[in-house]
């Protein structure tokens, strides 16, 4: 109520209450315990003090001797009248008062010390009742919302912000329960930790609003019906006109969809993976088959489809998910599982058997059919232990075998694990891809790849990275272990002559017993010679394409790129679309070596003659889970995959460029002639982590971002540097793995565990990155300041304003001396900081701000002008009156 009074709250337990205009102490208050914050009541006759021992004390502001009134929110009260126990520190609090009601009391900590495990709390204490709300994070501070600006009227509080470590919560005071309000910006990227990310600019504009629309069937309750309170600022408007996803994969097991095509990041849809899996409830319970003993969930790599919004998700446990989009709920009964045997090694491969097949028998893992016999595969567990009590074909997690129920948005299609193999377990997936059109996933690790048909839910190769060479292996490979005395025969096998022979028949329970002997006496140490040797698939692409030089049209086919710079072919033989793809196996060849490069393949893409990109064939979406008599059934029979490859110019035979980029460098060569055309030494010294062929308004070019910091991005065919930048060293392993390229010059990457750093490389983006900045503050007129009472103002109790300037200005306080504060100017000067602070806002900011005090500068003016002129017209009339009086008198008339 009065500006002239001011408390001073000391850390040792003293307040002070200064009278500013007499500039002196007027009382002073102590207490036994630490003080750590104090708080006005609004009409300046008492305030409130939170202290280290957990207590309040409520003074009047005459009454120096003891508080009126001492209150230990959290402690226990004793029954013989002693001092309740002492508890944690009230760190702070706020006195808000209410016309009709009591006051509010709120603070942060002040717990009982035997709450252990207790989370950070905020304490509402209104009346009667007292509400403790727990926070996920601990509390930096807090803030109650009123709804006057004025503090010496009734607050009127409406709602609390809470700043914690990593996130903002607003609490609405006025509701029951104190909800909080429902956050419209997203803080919670690292809800769980982030172990993966993809971008996707220029998506189909359709796929937003589906996500939204799915998404938001996600709210959670209990939130205030209230609109968020806080509302400051405008968003700047972006130029790009075209929408951008962010996918984001988290350590436990979730995946969630982010609409980046704002300044802001939005929430579409999250998706929960583990879900599918059985949950131990306790430590006991945790089966010894899981290779992480944390976060078995997690997610490693994702595949998407955005055409077919099919999604594919591999986890840390060597599982893989494939799900399907649709805007129904449904309930699985049984969910459709495959489990893999995917552990090649080049001491257990045997000399190929003479046969006379032209076109191999695909692969069959222990326990899935067949694909000449191919129907839904269901559930079946392998045996879970071999006769030596070696772990053998058991996977890392166990799916749920009661009925799922699937709510809209990604429904599971397929689970695809990974066994362990005689007591070692499965490798890591390296490389994951999904191609809609086809209906296949393919997977890779250290050991080989496996081809699975969703729609068949079949295994259609599972081949080792050796085997895939054929006979045309072009390393020297050696066996695991130098101490075997067992050599692997001369030619392992020419898979192009039709005789393949895979590990996964050696082990079939249908063959011999020949593999037995050599399982118990496989050493699980992995020796140097195995490290060299073992080659890892790192990259995969579908399309249609030449996959050998004598090829007279284009073929559907799967591109693979291994560890050890090498690109291979699979040709695809695909039935007819419609009912005889459910029901014809596909037929899948390796076709050998094609071209190698120097260091592991990072990414492959094709263009047409033209130079134009080829995206990998696609299927428009449909509604999985349509009416059986409805249209949208009609539709599903009707639909045919989209193939985009094949071009007016395609039909002619004419060439197509495969670009290829690798660790060290990037090559584009031409199909089906397969000779290098063009190649590029990206870098010497360093090697690139990751590398994207991206799509800008003028082409399309190769984007990298190498170990050393650098970004590069090379045009297309003809792999000419257009950029490099030193832009940031890795540091931290969190960046090589989220690091990813987008369309139109965008990119980004986890810069900390809770941050997502957007960056662009397009010079369109940053000649209008001023108006894509918002402004923080938008001006708001101040309400009307509460009206001073009659008897208030004549007994002296109402607000009192004061002079600043005549207090704490020089005539009052006099100059500060000259060695108390010295001015050091800046390396830039004004001028620099002129030109750091330029910019068409800061500008236009500044202009709009002179003009405003050119306009409040010539309207003083304009009034000291009338008030002159009013002031001399006075003047001059009282003159002429003393004239007119004083012209007939005489000097000496009485």
């Amino acid at each position: 109520m009065d500006e002239g009074k001011l408390i001073i709250g000391f850390e040792s337990g003293i307040v002070v209450l200064w009278d500013l205009k007499s500039k002196r102490a007027d009382y002073r208050y102590t207490y036994d315990e630490a003080i750590h914050s104090v708080a006005w009541h609004h009409e300046g006759k008492q305030f409130i003090c939170s202290h280290s021992d957990g207590t309040l004390t409520i003074w009047n502001l005459k009454s120096p001797a003891k508080p009126i009134q001492t209150i230990t929110p959290h402690g226990k009260q004793p029954k013989d009248g002693k001092k309740p126990e002492p508890c944690k520190p009230i760190l702070k609090v706020e006195y808000k008062t209410t016309r009709a009601g009591d006051p509010f009391m709120i603070f942060s900590g002040g717990l009982s010390y035997d709450t252990v495990g207790r989370r950070p709390c905020l304490t509402v204490m209104h009346g009667k009742s007292t509400a403790v709300l727990e926070m996920d994070y601990p509390i930096v501070d807090f803030l109650t919302l009123c709804e006057t600006p004025y503090p010496n009227d009734f607050q009127e509080p409406y709602a609390v912000v809470v700043l914690l470590e990593k996130d903002l919560v607003v609490i609405d005071l006025a509701q029951n329960g104190y909800p909080i309000f429902e956050n419209p910006y997203p803080m919670m990227i690292h809800e769980s930790p982030v172990t993966c990310c993809e971008y996707l600019a220029d998506c189909p504009v359709d796929l937003i609003p589906a996500l939204y629309s799915v998404g938001s069937r996600q709210k959670r309750q209990g939130y205030s019906k209230k609109e968020w309170p806080v509302s400051g600022g405008n968003w700047g408007l972006g130029t790009q006109s075209y929408p951008e996803i962010i996918i984001t994969g988290h350590a436990d097991g979730s995946v969630k969809f982010w609409d980046a095509s704002a300044i802001m990041l939005q929430v579409l849809y999250k998706l929960k993976t583990a879900k599918v899996f059985e949950k131990a409830r306790c430590k006991e319970e945790k089966p010894s088959t899981e290779i992480v003993d944390e976060d078995p969930f997690a997610i490693q790599l994702m595949s998407w489809c955005p055409e077919s919004r099919m999604l594919c998700v591999a986890g840390v446990s060597a599982h893989v998910i494939i799900y399907r989009f649709s805007k129904q709920e449904i309930t699985t009964e049984v969910v459709q599982l495959l489990e893999l045997r995917l552990q090649h090694e080049l001491n257990d491969l045997e000399s190929p058997e003479g046969g006379g097949d032209q076109t191999p028998a695909p692969p069959t893992p222990s326990t899935s059919p067949s694909p000449q016999t191919a129907g839904p595969q269901t559930h079946t567990s392998s045996s879970s232990n071999s006769s030596d009590g070696m772990r053998d074909n058991v996977p890392c997690l166990k799916v749920r075998s009661s009925p799922l129920k699937q709510s809209p948005g990604y429904q599971v299609e397929l689970v695809v694990q990974l066994v362990w193999v005689s007591g070692e377990p499965p490798q890591q997936i390296s490389s994951l891809a999904i191609n809609s059109c086809y209906g296949l996933v393919v997977f890779g690790n250290s050991n080989g790849l496996a081809v699975v048909d969703y729609l068949q839910k079949t295994v259609l190769l599972n081949l080792g990275t050796v085997e895939l060479y054929g006979s045309n292996d072009p390393y020297q490979r050696q066996p695991r272990s130098p101490r075997k005395s067992r050599q692997p025969s001369g030619g392992l096998c020419d898979i192009n002559e039709g005789s393949a022979t895979s590990e996964d028949r050696c082990k079939s329970p249908t063959s011999d017993n020949r593999d037995n002997s050599f399982s118990r006496s496989r050493s699980s140490s992995v020796t140097s010679i195995d490290k060299e040797t073992r080659e890892a698939i790192t990259s995969f692409y579908f399309c249609e394409t030449y996959t050998r030089k004598a090829d007279g049209g284009l073929t559907p086919s799967l591109w693979v790129g291994t560890s050890l710079g090498t690109v291979l072919a699979i040709s695809l033989n695909m039935p007819p679309a419609g009912e005889q793809r459910l029901l014809q196996p596909v037929i899948v060849s390796p076709c050998g070596t094609l071209f190698r490069l120097k260091g592991s393949v990072v990414r492959m893409a094709f263009l047409d003659s033209t130079g134009s990109i080829l995206p990998s064939p696609f299927e428009p979406w449909y509604e999985p889970n349509a009416p059986a008599n409805g249209e949208e059934r009609d539709k599903v029979r009707k639909r045919r995959p989209v193939s985009v490859s094949p071009s007016t110019s395609q039909e002619l035979n004419e060439n197509q460029y495969a670009v290829v980029c690798s660790e060290k460098q990037a090559k584009v060569v031409i199909l089906p002639s397969q000779t290098c055309v063009f190649k590029h030494n990206i870098t010497e010294t360093s090697f690139v982590l990751r590398a994207d062929v991206v799509q800008m308004n003028a082409g399309i070019c190769v984007a990298c971002f190498c170990a050393n910091g650098h970004i590069m991005t090379l045009s297309l065919p003809g792999l000419r540097p257009l950029l490099d930048v030193n832009y940031l060293p890795l540091t931290d392993m969190r960046i090589a793995r989220t690091f990813c390229f987008t369309n139109l010059g965008q990119a980004l990457y986890l810069t900390s565990p809770t941050e997502i750093q957007r960056i662009t490389y397009s010079q369109e983006v940053c000649e209008n990155l001023q108006e894509m900045l918002g402004e923080l503050f938008t001006p708001v007129e101040t309400p009307e300041a509460p009206n001073r009472g009659f008897f208030k103002g004549l007994f002296g109790g109402g607000a009192q304003s004061l002079d600043r300037m005549e207090l704490f200005g020089e005539t009052g306080a006099g100059k500060a001396p000259r060695s108390l504060a010295q001015h050091i100017p800046g390396p830039g000067g004004i001028e620099g900081m002129k030109g750091a602070a330029s910019g068409i806002v800061g500008d236009l900011a500044r202009a709009r701000i002179a003009l405003d005090e050119r306009g409040q500068k010539l309207s003083e003016v304009e009034e000291r002008t009338a008030a002159m002129m009013a002031s001399a017209d006075s003047f001059s009339k009282h003159a002429h009156e003393m004239m007119l009086k004083c012209k007939d008198k005489k000097w000496y008339q009485f």
